[in-house]
């Protein structure tokens, strides 16, 4: 794709129907547990991005075989029934903070030495509290520049059980890794959750994919869950619903047309939390149809909001364009988690409707959005593929938007100004 992306207006309201690609969250999720499970497994619906790209040579790099299909968005894993086989390994994983989260945390079950890095981005991305969490269960590991952020080295003789802690309060994914592996240890493992958990479905996916494998938990209380030692069963197929924060831009789409778009393979109780964007749609005014395997938005006038959107984080800049076609102000609140993702996306998302000469507010863990005149501007993305997303969709409406390094959605969603053209009607 070439260095910037001319965003093409719309001459109407957007109408159309879409399934996009496998969840990646789910995806990760089943990678980690199918590849510690007994026997053989075959996932299907597979997204096929960087970030799951990284997870999949990961595990064969630490002797776990993985197969993947990209054509047919199928990987067969053969499990390693909670046994590393490789002794030493060095794993690559570009910025993708959940993929050198949960194998940072499947290192330490192994037995061996293993170094875990990423691009300059990921060496600023915190992990000192999944280090803090593993150390406390007697694992050998450190982040090997002292700065709380990898690379991360392990050395590792497997998990012996015990209890340990974590903050809850900067992501859910530290634990989510403690949870995927403590089941292989030899003894119960107890984890107690400190602070306010941010991104709470994210854990339900985690817990979900873990109960598809045969794998409980026993919840103590709300912040202390304990984990006894099971085996993941093999499970013969295990299908991937589509991604939910990837479909908050087809539903973002028709609102800000005042369209209709039809997100194909999700319903209201899917296992991802972000599919909870629509509710928010529905409070600015859109009419939504909620069908057994589809969902419809149906585009009205817009009013601003207030909302937490800390359960639904990664749909925060899907909201933030939204908001510019909207009546009145719209405040996004509770996410202060979201500085530390790919960027800072609070700062992010201010700069960028800065640019567009939009009003905003930036606090430590909230942005209010002021609907106004919305000048024509190149938007940077930061290396975010979320970023270049969800500001495209502002093209639809305003001419003279320019997605800057557009192939930055590599990481997740490689074909999404495709697919988004051929929703709109533009592809050639």
């Amino acid at each position: 794709m070439p260095k910037t992306y001319h965003v093409k207006p719309v001459a109407g309201p957007v109408e159309g129907s879409i399934r996009p690609p496998g969840s990646k969250s789910i995806t990760n999720r089943a990678l980690i547990v199918a590849a510690l499970a007994e026997g053989t497994t075959q996932l299907t619906g597979v997204l096929d991005s960087q970030d799951t790209q990284v997870m999949i040579e990961s595990l064969n790099r630490l002797g776990i075989k993985v197969k993947h299909d990209p054509e047919q968005c199928s990987v067969v894993v053969e499990g390693c029934a909670g046994k590393i086989p490789q002794t030493t390994a060095s794993l690559w994983l570009e910025n993708s903070g959940t993929s050198i989260r949960f194998l940072t945390a499947l290192c330490a079950i192994g037995n061996g030495k293993y170094v875990l890095d990423g691009n300059a981005r990921m060496r600023e991305r915190p992990i000192q509290q999944l280090v803090e969490s593993l150390k406390q269960l007697g694992v050998d590991v450190a982040c090997e520049n002292d700065t709380g952020c990898p690379p991360v080295r392990v050395k590792a003789n497997g998990l012996s059980g015990g209890d340990t802690s974590i903050s809850g309060n900067v992501s859910s994914q530290y634990l989510s890794a403690l949870l995927m592996v403590a089941a292989t240890a030899q003894a119960p493992i107890t984890i107690s959750i400190h602070g306010k958990m941010v991104s709470k479905p994210y854990l339900e996916i985690t817990l979900g994919v873990m109960a598809q494998f045969g794998v409980t938990i026993d919840r103590i209380k709300s912040s202390v869950w304990k984990i006894h030692p099971q085996t993941y069963q093999r499970t013969a197929a295990y299908d991937i619903e589509p991604d939910a924060s990837a479909a908050s831009y087809f539903f973002a789409a028709a609102a800000i047309t005042g369209g209709s778009v039809t997100v194909d393979g999700l319903n209201q109780d899917a296992l991802q939390g972000d599919i909870n964007f629509i509710r928010v749609l529905e409070d600015m005014g859109c009419n939504i149809e909620r069908n057994r395997d589809s969902i419809t938005v149906h585009g009205c006038p817009l009013k601003g909001v207030d909302v937490d959107m800390n359960d639904i984080s990664d749909t925060a800049q899907t909201l933030a364009a939204v908001a510019l076609f909207a009546e009145g102000p719209t405040c996004i609140r509770n996410v202060g988690h979201i500085r530390h993702k790919e960027t800072d996306r609070l700062t992010a998302i201010a700069n960028e409707l800065r640019r567009m000469q939009i009003q905003v507010e930036e606090t430590e863990d909230s942005i209010t959005i002021h609907p106004g005149e919305i000048h024509p501007a190149t938007i940077e993305t930061y290396d975010d593929h979320r970023m270049a997303m969800s500001f495209a969709l502002v093209g639809l409406k305003v001419p003279g938007i320019v997605i800057a390094d557009p192939d930055c959605t590599i990481k997740t969603y490689p074909h999404f100004f495709t697919d988004l053209e051929k929703l709109c009607g533009q592809s050639s």
